[in-house]
């Protein structure tokens, strides 16, 4: 692995303001994401709570994707970057306050989780179309991406266990409350940002028709909608996952909060190793050769985990798993914003938000019914078994999309 290669985006000056900015935020945002699911489980001891509130935090994004599609095509992406930041602190702050003053209710939790949604779908969108206008060169781009997905994953060594420590000593609203100081970064960095004047898009037709005009787009294009049906799969049977690890730490490994943020941790070395995997590659050639194997990869992962008692293992297979649900959708990314065109960039990747954001939901509410009654090992197995079933499915139509791909320099 050469760093020269592995870093290069950085060498971008709005880029490295980027990503730097980014950093501390993201360590909160772990933070606030293990504080949250714990706070659910010590209220309710609920499986099907915790998939209920994991529903709530996403499901905004399936409905307003007409509009934050064509609003990230035709409003300045920095903008909308600056906007939801500030909110997102908001309501990292609104929950610091209810825990802190011990008011904190379940019905309160799950509307506070629909407001993060709600600026969710906004912001995923605008912030994927956002790496194409700081990176130097349009060469930098996929690793760009995948440097995003490293930062990001490299934060979840650290906040989930420093998480899991600061609720045994304090509570989870010291949590939530250095997750909503932590946005600063994220927002003086997209204020020193500096950007030529963009091209917007600025035309008549209504946000239904334009955003019409994106599915159509992507329906005519067998590489762009192979790849999102494969991502919207495997985060609705896969990605769910993760709601069940506090009842795996809890009920299944007998451990506390500590167990649940380093197996968190664990994940998050993998999930980091995949990403400095893809930023290390020179070029994309071979790249739609990863949506083969590491669907596969998570699969056998979350089958094996579903068996694991022991808390060494767990970890391991954690990390694992999480290597090939990282190479998935950083591959993924990669592929779409290298094939899509500009005008349709902000809409494309409101449907691979929805892929993503719009099928989780319904799989933590799938997965937290099925684990009240099956209980979690058996959900996860379960998840595990379809996504080697995705894996299988999509190997059988890779010759058709690699030839597709092929004239893109993505797939040779």
């Amino acid at each position: 692995m050469h760093l020269s290669t592995t870093f290069r985006a950085l060498g971008s000056r709005n880029y490295r303001l980027y990503f730097w900015g980014q950093a501390l935020s993201l360590i909160g945002t772990w933070m606030q994401t293990v504080a949250l699911g714990w706070l659910v489980y010590r209220l309710t001891d609920s499986a099907f709570l915790l998939g209920v509130v994991g529903f709530s935090s996403q499901i905004p994004t399936l409905f307003l994707a007409p509009l934050t599609g064509v609003a990230a095509d035709r409003f300045p992406r920095r903008a909308i970057l600056v906007t939801t930041q500030t909110l997102f602190m908001v309501q990292a702050l609104l929950l610091a306050a209810i825990v802190l003053l011990h008011v904190e209710t379940i019905p309160i939790i799950i509307l506070l989780s629909l407001f993060h949604g709600t600026v969710m779908a906004f912001d995923a969108p605008a912030r994927h179309a956002f790496v194409v206008e700081i990176v130097a060169t349009r060469d930098d781009l996929s690793n760009g991406i995948a440097l995003n997905s490293a930062l990001f994953h490299a934060s979840r060594l650290i906040g989930p266990a420093a998480a899991g420590i600061l609720i045994m000593l304090w509570g989870e609203g010291i949590c939530f409350l250095i997750n909503g100081l932590s946005y600063i970064a994220t927002i003086a960095a997209l204020a020193a940002i500096r950007l030529a004047p963009a091209a917007i898009e600025r035309n008549g037709e209504p946000i239904l028709a334009q955003f019409a005009a994106g599915l159509r787009y992507v329906r005519d294009s067998l590489p762009i909608k192979s790849v999102l049906l494969l991502v919207a799969f495997i985060c609705f049977v896969g990605m769910p996952y993760t709601t069940l690890l506090p009842i795996i730490a809890r009920d299944v490994l007998h451990g506390d909060s500590s167990t649940f943020g380093y197996l968190m941790s664990g994940a998050g070395i993998g999930a980091l190793a995949g990403a400095l995997y893809l930023a290390s590659r020179p070029n994309n050639a071979a790249l739609l050769g990863n949506l083969v194997w590491a669907p596969g990869l998570f699969g056998a992962g979350a089958v094996a985990i579903s068996f694991s008692r022991s808390f060494p293992v767990s970890f391991l297979i954690l990390a694992i798993a999480a290597f090939g649900m990282m190479t998935v959708m950083a591959t993924s990314n990669t592929i779409l914003q290298n094939v899509v065109s500009e005008k349709m960039r902000g809409r494309v990747m409101s449907l691979y938000t929805i892929s993503f954001f719009g099928s989780v939901p319904f799989g933590n509410l799938l997965a937290g019914s099925l684990a009240a009654h099956l209980g979690a090992p058996a959900t996860i197995f379960i998840a595990g078994a379809l996504c080697i079933v995705a894996a299988a499915v999509f190997k059988m139509n890779y010759p058709k999309i690699e030839r597709e791909l092929a004239v893109t320099g993505v797939a040779k």
